[in-house]
């Protein structure tokens, strides 16, 4: 079995057509159905069904997808990996984080990272938690950096706690002042921006609502972290944000904390168990720690 073979396998699943399949790995229509042909033989079993020019994956097709994909892109992480120079002057890093890490946390640590590795290229890729856990496990990604407990644990991942961050709230500056620190049952009948499905602070927050006993009652929902901000900016509401992105806010945003026991969010760094990150990986991963634990970091 050759890594071409399965890369022109995918091409095939993906596009289920041959022709678009050979020009999308950029070689002939016949040879790229030569290689299937060899695969199929030498798994023995037809990987695809065709019929009147319907392609179909068959039931073998459906379960080896997936590991190709996780082998290709395994054999991609090695290459990249063995090309780094000793001194890392070159190479990338595939970086997941929820949006709110994105705005919150990462700026400042990938500044530092950049200054110390300006050759190394950073490909960040925001998603909820659940979303990177499973770009971890499909070997799209080097490191995500998720909230726990993970929406389903999975064995296959190591992770490693990195902080623990306070929830506030925030509000317009017109609006009423609030008690100060405000409880979850003082959100019951304030209207509230939520963030779109998905998003771990929107599971979080709706949970804390309900074990306080009511329904959060929203006024928009749907939103990322800026348009949310933006929102609450706008009057329409107040929001249940992480205190890293309330301090990066800006003064036009009235922060109140939360009554003890408050809540918050466990920030953990996650890589698949099975391969190591690559080289670059793990020096983002010493900077991340580092600077998570250090005492001057805000809390």
């Amino acid at each position: 079995m050759q890594l071409q073979q399965l890369a022109y396998f995918v091409a095939v699943a993906e596009t289920r057509h041959f022709t678009r399949a050979a020009e999308r790995v950029h070689v002939s229509q016949p040879s790229l159905s030569q290689q299937i042909r060899a695969l199929e033989k030498e798994l023995g079993a037809d990987l695809f069904a065709r019929a009147r020019g319907n392609i179909a994956l068959t039931d073998a097709g459906e379960a080896l997808l997936p590991l190709a994909r996780r082998i290709l892109a395994d054999a991609d992480t090695a290459r990249h990996e063995v090309q780094e120079l000793a001194q890392l002057r070159r190479g990338r890093v595939r970086l997941g984080a929820t949006p709110s890490l994105c705005t919150g946390l990462l700026p400042e640590v990938l500044r530092d990272f950049h200054a110390l590795h300006p050759g190394i290229r950073l490909l960040i890729e925001e998603g909820g938690s659940h979303d990177l856990v499973r770009e971890l496990a499909r070997g799209s990604l080097d490191l995500a950096l998720v909230v726990l407990p993970l929406p389903s644990p999975s064995p296959a991942l190591t992770t490693v706690e990195l902080l623990q961050e306070d929830l506030v709230v925030v509000t317009s500056p017109a609006s009423k002042e609030p008690r100060r620190p405000v409880r979850i049952a003082d959100l019951q009948g304030e209207p509230l921006v939520m963030f779109r499905h998905g998003y771990d602070l929107r599971e979080l927050t709706v949970a804390a609502c309900r074990a306080a006993g009511f329904e959060p009652s929203f006024t928009v929902e749907g939103g990322e972290m800026d348009a949310v901000l933006g929102f609450v900016r706008a009057g329409l509401g107040a929001a249940v944000v992480p205190s890293m992105v309330a301090a990066r806010a800006g003064g036009d945003l009235r922060v109140t904390p939360l009554a003890r026991p408050g809540l918050r969010r466990t920030i953990a760094l996650a890589h698949r168990s099975d391969v190591a990150p690559p080289r670059a990986a793990r020096e983002l991963q010493r900077v991340l720690l580092a600077t998570s634990r250090s005492p001057d970091r805000p809390a």
